[in-house]
């Protein structure tokens, strides 16, 4: 009796998760899908909104990244009603929030395993995701919050960290002339920069080819043409830069007919660019302490 009903139980908690699974790969692709609509129609704009929402809330998952891009594109500050609330903020009534996956901690025993002794504690363990929802700093009110530091176009010590980036992945860094008039170059291995350029363009050049050795130096260089690659790397130069402060401009207008509409294509790049983006911002932002915990 009680094997069948740890069979039981692990059949059903393995159902749980192929439902959750499905769940985040449903929410995925029908933020995508909102994404190809609207620049199949025009909206170049929903491309830069996605993107700048990887620059602002890097630390959040390429789902929930997408989640907040599609229900609220001008969103800066996320957060719960708990968390508001702590801060001296609350939500404007008729405020409607934006959904993002929150994950469950629990402390459940495999079916077989037995307590050492009675005051024995399973261990807490990731037991699923749910929908939970969180709200823009432009939707409440109340208390002032710290001013996040800004860099205001300027790289300032975020050129140096990057500089260090480069180096402990081990890519040597040079300077050349001869590669003019290319501003970078990536050749596996080894950047070369363009000497002379401002701090902030050689910032941006040295983000886009850095983007190049996480993405295109394996399997995935064979996998994507030259112009995938390089609307990809100038992505990750985009909210990289974005996210540290300098005037970006607008993404490219055209990266959807690089697809042709083809949503898994496009989550892929999407994907990749959201995760390579998230490994350089992490380590700009690894001594500056975040100005607003996180909801997820």
């Amino acid at each position: 009796m009680n094997f069948k009903s740890n069979n039981s139980n692990n059949s059903g908690g393995q159902k749980e998760i192929r439902r959750q699974q499905t769940t985040t790969q449903q929410i995925i692709a029908e933020n995508v899908k909102h994404l190809i609509e609207q620049l199949e129609q025009g909206k170049s704009e929903a491309l830069t909104a996605y993107l700048s929402a990887m620059a602002r809330f890097h630390n959040y998952s390429f789902g929930n990244i997408l989640s907040i891009a599609h229900h609220r594109p001008d969103a800066t500050h996320v957060a719960g009603i708990r968390t508001w609330n702590e801060l001296g903020r609350y939500v404007k009534k008729g405020q409607k929030g934006i959904p993002i996956l929150a994950p469950m901690i629990g402390s459940k025993r495999q079916p077989t395993e037995e307590p050492v002794e009675q005051t024995d504690k399973p261990k807490p363990m990731l037991i699923g995701f749910r929908v939970v929802y969180v709200f823009d700093v432009a939707q409440t009110e109340g208390s002032e919050l710290p001013e996040p530091p800004t860099v205001s176009g300027e790289v300032g010590a975020y050129h140096e960290r990057l500089v260090e980036l480069v180096q402990q992945q081990g890519i040597e860094l040079e300077y050349n002339e001869r590669i003019a008039p290319a501003q970078g170059v990536s050749y596996g291995g080894k950047i070369a920069l363009l000497p002379g350029q401002s701090k902030a363009e050689e910032f941006s050049t040295l983000a886009h080819e850095l983007g190049h050795e996480m993405l295109h130096r394996a399997e995935r260089r064979t996998l994507t043409t030259k112009t995938v690659r390089e609307t990809e790397a100038e992505s990750i130069a985009f909210i990289v830069g974005r996210a540290v402060g300098l005037n970006t401009g607008s993404a490219s207008a055209d990266y959807i007919s690089l697809y042709h509409g083809n949503a898994e294509l496009l989550t892929e790049s999407l994907a990749v660019i959201q995760q390579a983006s998230a490994t350089i911002l992490d380590a700009l932002f690894a001594e500056v302490a975040e100005p607003l915990a996180q909801a997820s």
